[in-house]
């Protein structure tokens, strides 16, 4: 066992493990634990990568907003555009997006049919409104995540892979830590940044889980004829039934889909496969001539789809950073700073100070059992 005593050991290096440890580190002895034989192999590698205003709701656009100055002068955002289409009988759901936005500081604007043909060549006359998002940009995920955990290394932590976390408990100096490999580790807090798996970590800790459930999400990369131009923006269903996006002369597709699943390595399966191809085939003309690659990842969800950071409300010594669904590249600098901040007991600062870090915090979820 390792004689030093760690001031955080964050369980999980993809991006919330990475950039919480950025941020703490300066102030602290952090140790990163990842239990696979390198960083970001789950849901981090295998991201869509944009950043998009609107993106999980409402109730995520603060930590969007406040994380966008920081991504893009650090030239991690490359501005695409979005267009979120619909169709005659969607005039509901464009009248709610704009209800549901207005007031949160995000740019949105209606576009009619010609717009709309300006920006996606082929489509079909079907999609005659969209909502365009000019904000909307690629994030270099790959080139983000090696910031941070390079962030992390500079200021004094240390990251240990192939540590997947086997038991958990508490002792006189905090936690001790005991992984796969019969390693062990002590720390004063742990810092549950497990993804998919965050319930299973606060299991081990003998702390109540929050219900954080994983959903696959399917991806194929398309050739089509004609190739998928450029500077095309990224496209999404305003019901939410697909997205696409154009990758390096490829095209990027997605159904959408949120299929209850099990924390591992997922894969694609060849029904949402055909679905996801079936749903583009409705929105273009565009031939597809080949599928080149299909993968899926999994995005993990509180019960009310908002994040989750700050103390377990019963033992604050175990920290939550979870939850952040698919969003959670997006939000990454703004959410890890705030997470610090709350760990350390900082002062929220110039990036975090719209932000109310209450609305993000465990202890929502007792409230809310109190209540009921």
């Amino acid at each position: 066992m390792s004689a030093r005593i760690w001031d955080f050991a964050v369980i999980g290096a993809g991006m919330a493990g990475a950039s919480l440890a950025a941020e703490l580190a300066p102030h602290a002895r952090v140790l990163l634990l990842e239990a696979e034989d390198v960083p970001g192999y789950h849901a981090t590698g295998r991201s869509a990568a944009f950043w998009d205003e609107c993106y999980g709701g409402p109730g995520v656009v603060p930590l969007t907003l406040a994380s966008g100055p920081f991504l893009r002068t650090h030239g991690f955002l490359t501005t695409r555009g979005a267009l979120h289409l619909a169709r005659a009988q969607d005039s509901a759901a464009l009248a709610q997006f704009f209800a549901t936005f207005a007031g949160t500081g995000v740019a949105i604007e209606r576009l009619d049919r010609a717009a709309i043909e300006q920006r996606v060549p082929g489509v079909r006359p079907e999609w005659c409104a969209a909502i365009h998002e000019p904000a909307c940009a690629d994030i270099d995920v790959a080139g983000l995540h090696q910031h941070y955990l390079a962030a992390a290394r500079r200021a004094g932590g240390e990251m240990v892979c192939r540590a997947r976390v086997d038991r958990l408990a508490r002792d006189d100096g905090g936690w001790r830590i005991v992984t796969a490999t019969g390693a062990e580790y002590r720390a004063a807090r742990i810092v549950n940044a497990a993804g998919a798996w965050a319930d299973r970590i606060a299991r081990l800790a003998g702390v109540a889980p929050l219900g954080i459930r994983p959903l696959r999400r399917t991806v194929v990369q398309l050739r089509v004829d004609p190739p998928a131009p450029a500077d095309l923006p990224l496209v999404l269903d305003i019901n939410g039934g697909f997205y696409f996006k154009p990758d390096n002369g490829r095209l990027w597709l997605s159904p959408h889909d949120e299929i209850p699943d099990e924390p591992g390595d997922v894969a694609p399966e060849e029904i949402d496969v055909a679905i996801a191809i079936d749903r583009f085939e409705a929105v273009t003309n565009w031939r597809i001539t080949a599928l080149e690659r299909r993968w899926a990842g999994l995005r993990s969800f509180a019960p009310d789809r908002l994040p989750v950071y700050g103390p377990d409300p019963n033992l604050g010594s175990f920290f939550w950073c979870a939850g952040q669904g698919g969003f959670g590249i997006q939000t990454a600098p703004a959410a890890a700073r705030m997470a610090a901040q709350i760990a350390l007991g900082l002062q929220a600062d110039a990036m975090t100070r719209a932000i109310d870090p209450a609305a993000y915090s465990p202890a929502r979820f007792a409230a809310a059992s109190q209540s009921a």
